[in-house]
């Protein structure tokens, strides 16, 4: 492209931004066509001729000027309208590289296309394990997940964000499809008060045990770090759902938490209300640092609606932390679980939830489940980690089954 070609490209984005500007090069003469272009963007700063004042217009511009051009375009974009920032921001993705080499960092670019982040993470996994298809009995299972999460910044205040996920069966199937199956808009209202819509991800609890899993609706939370109220409206997994609730399928629910954190603690108090009021959990977690490498945690739940309170419960203790940048960094840990059926909400964190499974599962005649479960997590190298769990020692009323072999073996990547 012609150099004089491309400064009237970029004129055309500021337009009307300039004041009027005195002829800059001697090469360049008022009966020009393009001389009002070439003045206004020497008058602002966005272009430079040679040192012996001229400014060779006829010359084939290279990428790397006209990336010098860009890089000036952009200290002005809060001068230029939408429809000129939207340009700007299409030049900035093609000129991508020679504007790194200039030390011009576009909005994170070596993340974004336009004005979307990308990140994910992977997963491939060995598990031996309940079977709900076979009624408690034991089986084996490998299989691998990728998950692929797509960030849009719609504004300064506001985001959407998106997930693809791909499930796929190594051993009992020869395909996969892959899906969004999550989608949130947040809204940030002010300095300490947001609110998220969609299908989102929602944590209850310290052990992870009780709740990790989604949740349909609206969530609005106000607060700092060390102490957060979240208020929520909508539904919960439709399948855990199903099975704890005959009488509703998707049952609408509302949430209230309190959680924060200050230096060596963590704590939560919970509020659940759903099936119009047909069951009400109250629930509690804390984790407690006793030293920088030990920590003991634990979580209480209990339905006061369901016949005879039906509570959940687990504590326990881990030592180490795991840090994805840092390979040799590890943590172990193990929990004592018990539950009783109605307490138990289903989408626990870890896979060996065999027994929990059962009180969800309406086809069961089991009432309680205990057991012990163990857990390791090693970094391998950055951003790999290797994953296991363990169940044992476990006991079910209301079932005979054996459950003396649940494990499972992972590794998982961040992207």
């Amino acid at each position: 492209m012609k150099k004089i070609l491309a400064i009237a490209a970029a004129a055309a984005l500021t337009a009307g931004v300039s004041a009027y500007a005195v002829n800059p090069f001697s090469d360049v003469s008022t009966d020009d066509w393009a001389y009002q272009a070439v003045s206004d963007l020497s008058d602002q700063g966005v272009v430079e001729g040679y040192p012996d004042g001229t400014f060779k217009g006829e010359r084939n511009i290279t990428r790397y000027e006209l990336a010098q051009i860009i890089a000036r375009l952009m200290a002005k974009e809060d001068q230029l309208n939408a429809e000129q920032r939207a340009t700007l921001d299409k030049l900035a993705g093609e000129y991508a590289d020679e504007l790194a080499n200039l030390g011009v960092r576009v909005s994170n670019l070596e993340k974004k296309v336009g004005n979307i982040a990308w990140s994910g993470n992977a997963r491939m996994r060995f598990n031996q394990g309940y079977d709900k298809d076979k009624k408690g009995d034991a089986t084996d299972s490998w299989n691998g997940r990728m998950k692929i999460i797509a960030h849009a910044t719609v504004n300064d205040t506001t985001y959407a964000e998106g997930r693809f996920v791909t499930n796929m069966d190594f051993k009992d199937a020869d395909s996969a499809g892959t899906s969004m199956d999550e989608i949130i808009v947040h809204h940030q209202l002010a300095d300490k008060l947001g609110v998220t819509l969609g299908r989102q991800d929602l944590y209850i609890g310290q052990s992870g045990i009780y709740y990790d899993d989604e949740f349909d609706g609206a969530i609005a939370n106000y607060g700092t770090d060390k102490l957060t109220l979240d208020l929520g409206y909508g539904r919960f997994d439709a399948q855990d759902y199903a099975k704890l609730d005959k009488n509703d399928s998707k049952p609408e629910a509302f949430l209230a938490r309190l959680h924060g954190a200050d230096k060596s603690l963590s704590y939560e108090l919970n509020y659940i209300d759903y099936a119009g009021g047909r069951n009400t959990v109250w629930g509690a977690g804390l984790t407690a640092g006793v030293t920088s490498d030990i920590d003991v945690f634990g979580d209480y739940f209990k339905n006061t609606d369901a016949k005879g309170d039906p509570a959940m419960w687990t504590a326990g203790a881990a030592y180490g932390h795991t840090n994805w940048k840092k390979p040799g960094s590890f943590r172990i840990g193990a929990q004592y679980i018990n539950a009783e059926k109605n307490a138990y909400l289903g989408g626990t964190t870890y896979t060996v939830s065999g027994p929990l499974d059962l009180l969800v599962d309406n086809d069961t005649n089991v009432t309680r489940a205990k057991y012990w479960l163990a857990t390791a997590d090693v970094i391998l190298q950055k951003n790999v980690k290797l994953h296991g769990e363990y169940g044992f020692h476990v006991k079910t009323d209301g079932t005979d089954t054996d459950y003396d072999d649940l494990y499972t073996v992972s590794l998982n990547y961040i992207f």
